[in-house]
């Protein structure tokens, strides 16, 4: 095979992001969202040289001051971070501004698990969609973390057209 691609990439190890409270990340992500904590590190800082900067490409006297390790379903793992850093800009990105992003978590039931989200007063954002064309097959909906990051749950039990065609042909 060939290309332009990285050697050797296997897969993704890890989604890392940051919050404004560790604490109401932990219990949201535990709690509500049935993530496994794993293990924090912390705080990390250079109070005289660039390694912040160099290195993370943030102020160099920001203090990142822990990160938790949380696995989710088995697999996916989050790298959760609380930074204290001069200029830091607190505005959560739209989805539709430039870094904009969300974490999608794929669950067998989506009917459940929104009422789920409901139930423990999470703010879903409408109702879930049906996809249609390649995604065929799957329904979706977004929901909001306590900080306000987007999350979104899938759910595609009979899988999707794009894979059904491509399997077939």
């Amino acid at each position: 095979m060939s290309g332009g691609g990285l050697p050797g990439l296997a897969g993704v190890d890890h989604i890392g992001f940051t919050v404004p409270d560790l604490d109401e990340a932990r219990s949201f992500l535990v709690d509500v969202i049935g993530c496994e904590y794993m293990y924090s590190l912390g705080p990390f800082r250079d109070d005289d040289g660039n390694w912040m900067a160099d290195h993370l490409g943030v102020h160099p006297r920001a203090i990142m001051r822990q990160l938790h390790f949380f696995r989710c379903g088995g697999q996916a793992v989050f790298e959760v971070f609380e930074y204290a850093a001069p200029e830091q800009d607190t505005t959560l990105p739209r989805n539709s501004d430039i870094g904009g992003h969300h974490v999608a978590l794929y669950v067998d039931d989506l009917d459940a698990a929104v009422a789920h989200l409901r139930s423990r007063g999470v703010r879903v954002l409408g109702e879930p969609t049906t996809s249609s064309g390649p995604s065929e097959g799957q329904r979706w909906v977004y929901f909001l973390a306590p900080w306000g990051m987007q999350f979104e749950l899938v759910s595609y039990p009979g899988g999707k057209a794009f894979d059904r065609q491509h399997a077939a042909g």
